[in-house]
């Protein structure tokens, strides 16, 4: 039985790209050793880095002017390194769309006056907040946004404007162009749409470097790491070489640029089914809906149990939603084909056809 993963993280990666890390980890280009087994400093391994920055920098697009560092610790540590690092004055403003807005901005108060400059929590985080009325400070360092929301499955279709505008693209980073040169630092776990988790993905501006705080520890400095090429430590050399064979994957697809329009495609047949189904709700609203994560529930919470039990039988796992949410949770990220997306659909309909009157 063919299993399509819907997990929102550990998630979903290409097949090509299993296939290779399969076909290549006993015996890595005939060095005689594994790549999991691989010295950083090695003359195997410094190609591997080497090639993972040069083609994530291609397919974002990323200027010259920006550092690529491969980090440890998940977005979570990045709560703590933005403020810690990007933080001079003492004071930044968040804007909260979700659970992981409000983990940083909580992260960064312990660090100086962090504020929310605005919020959708009222409305149970089911639209973003206009960009344009977002209640800034001037003498603020940043504007740290969530650009996608796993959880409540909303995500920014526009940016603030920011002087150093600060982005968690986690779970959506590559799944379509980006204008980096927009913002001060973008940041990524790698878990949902790169690679396993273990390396996280920042780009920053390199004037945005050597300010840190002089409480800030050396492991959460980015000017060491950038000055290191991201080898001050012993980095997770098998993430970084999987997130390197994904990017050539989405090279090879054609760039962000299809990706995106392959998402858009998954997206509309998810969301369309949901709306004319009078069966399942979406409850965000559609000018903002994720193209990565869509969260959806059925007419109760008995149903929305028996939904996911089923459809695991059928071979479509991990759709059970957040706990904070409830219902059911697809995310669709880069990996997932179409054909998981239009199996999941025609679950959905039988299982509708089945429960309508229940």
């Amino acid at each position: 039985m063919k299993v399509y993963n819907f997990s929102a993280g550990p998630s979903i990666l290409a097949d090509w790209v299993k296939e290779e890390a399969q076909r290549q980890f006993v015996d890595y280009c005939g060095c005689g050793m594994s790549v999991v087994e691989m010295s950083h400093r090695s003359a195997q391994y410094a190609p591997i880095h080497q090639e993972a920055k040069t083609l994530l920098k291609e397919l974002m697009n990323v200027p010259d002017d920006y550092e690529i560092l491969f980090l440890q610790g998940g977005a979570s540590t990045q709560f703590a390194m933005v403020p810690l690092n990007l933080m001079p004055s003492g004071k930044a403003d968040y804007v909260l769309t979700g659970h992981f807005a409000e983990k940083a901005l909580s992260e960064a108060q312990k660090y100086g006056d962090a504020v929310a400059v605005g919020s959708s929590r009222e409305a149970g985080y089911t639209y973003i907040p206009d960009v344009d009325s977002l209640a800034c400070r001037k003498e603020a360092d940043y504007l740290h946004i969530t650009s996608n929301n796993t959880i409540f499955g909303t995500h920014y279709t526009r940016y603030p404007k920011n002087k150093c505008l600060v982005a968690d693209m986690s779970s959506e980073i590559l799944s379509a162009p980006v204008d980096v040169s927009q913002f001060g630092l973008i940041y990524a776990g790698a878990q949902k749409n790169i690679a396993p988790a273990g390396v996280t993905i920042v780009i920053v501006r390199k004037d945005l470097l050597g300010n840190a705080s002089p409480v800030c520890p050396t492991m959460l400095d980015y000017a060491v790491h950038a000055k290191a090429d991201s080898l001050y430590n012993t980095p997770p050399v098998f993430c970084i070489y999987m997130a390197m064979l994904t990017f050539r994957w989405l090279k090879s697809l054609g760039g962000l640029q299809t990706m995106a329009e392959i998402n858009r495609d998954k997206a509309a047949m998810l969301y369309d089914y949901i709306d004319e189904s009078g069966f399942y709700v979406n409850p965000v609203q559609k000018e903002y809906r994720s193209l990565m994560n869509v969260p959806f529930v059925t007419p109760n919470k008995d149903l929305d149990a028996q939904f996911v039990k089923e459809a695991a039988a059928q071979g479509l796992v991990s759709l059970k939603g957040h706990r904070l949410v409830g219902g059911m949770r697809a995310s669709i990220y880069n990996a997932m084909p179409v054909e998981g997306v239009k199996s999941l659909v025609a679950f959905m309909q039988k299982f509708a056809k089945e429960h309508r009157n229940d």
